[in-house]
């Protein structure tokens, strides 16, 4: 079994990059990547359950516009989760809805929740990794301080000159977001390296950082980020309750040592999602899905045989 690459060209004149393992007609596993990362961060898990004595699923992992080479819009408002939304609505459609999962880590999480919410019927389960749910992120960006530091980045990465500060360096302070107690993880190899590279340089000829543009305008579109004089952020949002209610089956998978994404996130998820399967990994960083593969492909599996 090998990664499949191809670009796929949506209603909507959007085109998506993708890779994929598993035959065309099985049940269908979605996989959305987050920031700053792409497609290539669920290889493993593509793989595994594509084989057949782990399920043979039709495996898929889009890389989310703005990413690599799907389709990046200069407009910051092309980046606004109703757009986000529609994309993985419409690669659904191509691949066969209702997806048996949609399984999203950070940014990815962000557009899965909203997708759960507004389209579930294209769904039929909800797999989260380390992705605060909306209405928990807004209520502490809006009031906890412990979480407006752990999110100060994010006022960082809405500047216009976000992608060049990135960049200087060779990325100094991007490969700083994956180091634990100042050293790269064992997981962090020169191969791991070369793909991220590979993806923040974007297209030869450009500058470096081109590739980030796109990751950054996520930031600058989304109001939710911690308040700052003359911006309230999250402060300044309400979201109406019926904006934010999971009724699908919805496994939730925390690494505790989250530096950006404390555990208090976790507060009050069952209110939002009555079917909710929620486990907490201590020892596990934001970086779980590098970190822990078979784990995570474990808990997934089990969470996949459970009942509809």
């Amino acid at each position: 079994m090998t990664i499949e690459t191809w670009l796929q060209p949506l209603p909507h004149g959007i085109t998506l990059s993708c890779r994929g393992a598993g035959e065309r007609g099985r049940p269908v596993l979605v996989f959305l990547h987050g920031f700053p990362e792409a497609a290539f961060v669920w290889d493993e898990l593509l793989l595994h359950f594509s084989r057949p004595e782990h399920g043979g699923w039709r495996c898929v992992a889009p890389n989310l516009r703005g990413y690599e080479r799907s389709s990046a819009p200069a407009d910051v408002a092309a980046y606004r989760p109703k757009h986000l939304v529609e994309d993985i609505a419409a690669l659904a459609a191509i691949e066969g809805a209702p997806l048996a999962c949609l399984v999203a880590h950070d940014w990815g999480g962000a557009v899965a929740w909203n997708l759960a919410n507004q389209r579930p019927q294209l769904l039929q389960r909800l797999a989260i990794v380390n992705s605060p749910h909306p209405g928990a992120f807004q209520r502490d960006l809006a009031a906890d301080p412990v979480q407006q530091q752990a999110s100060a980045y994010m006022n960082f990465l809405v500047r216009p000159d976000a992608e060049r500060l990135l960049a200087e360096g060779g990325y100094q302070r991007l490969w700083q977001f994956f180091t634990r107690d100042g050293q790269p993880p064992a997981w962090f190899t020169p191969q791991v390296q070369a793909q991220y590279r590979a993806v923040w340089d974007g297209p030869a000829g450009c500058a470096p950082g081109a590739g980030l543009v796109g990751g950054c305008n996520y930031y600058r579109a989304s109001p939710l980020r911690p308040p700052v004089a003359g911006d309230p952020g999250a402060a300044g949002v309400t979201l109406p309750r019926e904006m934010l209610t999971i009724d699908l089956p919805t496994l939730v998978l925390w690494g505790l040592d989250d530096v950006a994404l404390p555990p208090g996130l976790l507060d009050g998820l069952e209110d939002w999602i009555p079917r909710l399967t929620l486990e907490r990994v201590p020892g596990a960083s934001h970086w779980i899905v590098h970190e822990r593969p078979q784990f995570v492909a474990q808990r997934l599996a089990a969470f996949l045989a459970q009942p509809l």
